[in-house]
């Protein structure tokens, strides 16, 4: 027999996902809600319209929901973790370098 708790990934098994689902679950929708939120902005936000931004927000909250139970087995929140500090540090960059007026 499989054992489940072997196969989660970090967070999952971080918040416990197979002792308290329910609980867990929420945490690991949030972790990945923030995550895609920082991510979103960080490398694809543009100015726009209240309308449209909350159509945008509403399309992430959706795709989030799917993403939290892909996230039980797959480590889709450590590869947004990874999207984001990638993206951290190139905007660090990209600031330092129009400072000094090379961009």
């Amino acid at each position: 027999m499989v054992n489940v708790e072997d196969r989660l990934s970090f967070f999952p098994a971080l918040y416990r996902v197979e002792v308290n689902p329910e609980l867990g679950m929420w945490l690991l929708y949030i972790t990945i809600i923030a995550l895609s939120i920082l991510v979103y902005k960080l490398g694809f936000a543009k100015k726009l319209p209240p309308l449209k931004s909350a159509l945008i927000y509403l399309f992430l909250f959706a795709g989030c929901t799917i993403l939290t139970f892909l996230a039980i087995f797959l480590p889709v929140t450590e590869g947004l973790i990874i999207a984001a500090l990638i993206l951290i540090i190139y905007k660090i960059r990209l600031r330092r370098e129009q400072a000094k007026g090379t961009i």
